[in-house]
């Protein structure tokens, strides 16, 4: 295994002793027989591990601790005592050292408690580089688009980020409204804390409020246990509401008081607990109408509303399709080892002209598609669906038949191609046929076109 480790002790055999063992165990070992003489190789080098006596000449172990903490915060330390020094150890571990060990010292458990130690780190690091990784992914600086519309978001959110006001994401189904979020929260200086995302419309209305405010055990048939609510989870950090409009109205209310008062009260109890959280919530629909409807709190809406970034559509920034058209290919190439370069240019004509119904989701899923199905270097209209084939162009019926028949033919695949291109919106499809709903539920019939 390993691992630079600094043994300090004034007592040579426990200090060569060790050093011995350790080296047998992989490490990379360093002595020094007293504190200030390990202060100063610290300093010199960087060491992920001291293990340290308490009672030493020069430099005692306490002060070395506390030297270290200064020096280096990424070192561990392990204190080395005797029983009756026991409170010492607690002092010590107050100040900051990893574990301790009394005296006489078993080697196997010096052994284990380190390889405790360097596992922690393990995760630690993981951990850290996990948190770049989304940091990372959700720095603006690097998603896609370079439209007026999208730069201007960039903006709004690289000033909101910077506040713990509530803020309202609204916009079509697939515009990336929880990206945003993410956004929102990694550039924010809770970044280091929790993001906690609640699909509101995922849960049911009976087990919502347990979700969000967490339950005593025996509170209602099936609590088996105490729960931690998403609240109590989000705690110091940022709780993303999404799908706001799909809460049921009692709800709300309790929602409301949550975020007047900071605090919340679990199922089953009778006392509040006080929260710290920044609030971001998302809908796709128009809350305003749903006040109108009686279906959300105009209260709570001003609550949540201090900030709203509304997202445009892909119809609003179709600059920024072969963008996100080529980040999609690089994503997709690499996942699925794919030597494809890009898609040509009839392809991005047809991407830019298209109108995207499931907005940047469905444009991803398309491009999916493609690389799964693209034999060659670019991607070409044959790797899209049928759909986006140009729609002058019918391949003929290669069976033979009359005119009336190969007409009737021609009809039908036009009519479906149509309907597939419009995501079988009938009266979409009606406008491009230019023909009433009537005519279309009747060729539908006989053509045998189910909807």
């Amino acid at each position: 295994m390993s691992g630079r480790i600094l043994v300090v002790d004034d007592e040579d055999i426990i200090r060569e002793s060790l050093s011995f063992i350790l080296k047998k165990e992989g490490y990379t070992v360093e002595e020094a027989s007293d504190g200030k003489a390990a202060y100063e190789k610290i300093i010199e080098e960087s060491f992920d591990v001291v293990i340290t006596d308490l009672e030493m000449p020069k430099m005692g172990g306490i002060d070395l601790l506390e030297n270290i903490s200064k020096a280096s915060s990424r070192t561990s330390v392990l204190i080395i005592t005797a029983y009756g020094s026991l409170d010492t150890a607690i002092e010590a571990l107050r100040h900051g050292a990893t574990d301790y060990i009394l005296k006489p010292v078993e080697f196997e458990e010096i052994i284990l408690k380190l390889r405790r130690i360097f596992t922690s780190r393990k995760l630690l690091i993981e951990n850290q580089a996990l948190r770049k990784e989304a940091q990372r992914r959700y720095d603006f600086s690097k998603l896609i688009g370079q439209s007026p519309a999208i730069q201007k978001i960039y903006d709004i959110i690289q000033t909101v980020s910077e506040t713990d006001s509530a803020v309202l994401i609204t916009g079509n189904s697939g515009t990336g409204k929880e990206l945003v979020a993410r956004a929102l929260h990694y550039n924010s200086r809770r970044k280091d804390k929790p993001f906690i995302a609640v699909n509101c419309g995922a849960i049911s209305e009976s087990l919502i409020e347990s979700e969000l405010f967490g339950h005593k055990k025996g509170s209602f048939t099936g609590a088996v246990s105490d729960k931690e609510g998403f609240f109590k989870a989000a705690d110091d950090g940022t709780l993303f509401l999404d799908e706001i409009s799909e809460m049921p109205m009692q709800l709300q209310v309790k929602l409301l008081r949550v975020l007047q008062q900071k605090e919340f009260t679990a199922v089953g109890t009778s006392y509040s607990t006080p929260i710290n959280v920044r609030y971001l919530a998302s809908t796709n629909k128009n809350l305003l109408d749903e006040i109108k409807a009686g279906k959300f709190r105009e209260d709570l809406y001003y609550r949540l509303n201090v900030i709203e970034i509304r997202l445009p559509s892909l119809k609003e920034r179709k600059e920024d399709i072969p963008f996100l058209v080529d980040h999609f290919i690089n994503k997709y190439r690499e996942e699925m080892n794919k030597g494809i370069k890009g898609a040509e240019p009839e392809v991005i004509r047809a991407l830019v002209n298209h109108e995207w119904h499931g907005e940047v989701r469905e444009l991803e899923n398309i491009i999916e598609r493609a690389v799964i199905f693209c034999k060659n270097e670019f991607i070409s209209l044959r790797d899209l669906p049928e759909f986006f084939k140009p729609d002058t162009y019918l391949e003929l019926p290669d069976v033979p038949g009359s005119l009336d028949d190969v007409l009737k033919k021609l009809e039908k695949e036009y009519i479906l191609k149509i309907l597939q291109k419009n995501n079988f919106d009938k009266e979409s499809a009606c406008k491009t046929l230019n023909i009433g709903l009537s005519t279309l539920y009747r060729k539908a019939k006989e053509f045998g076109i189910d909807f």
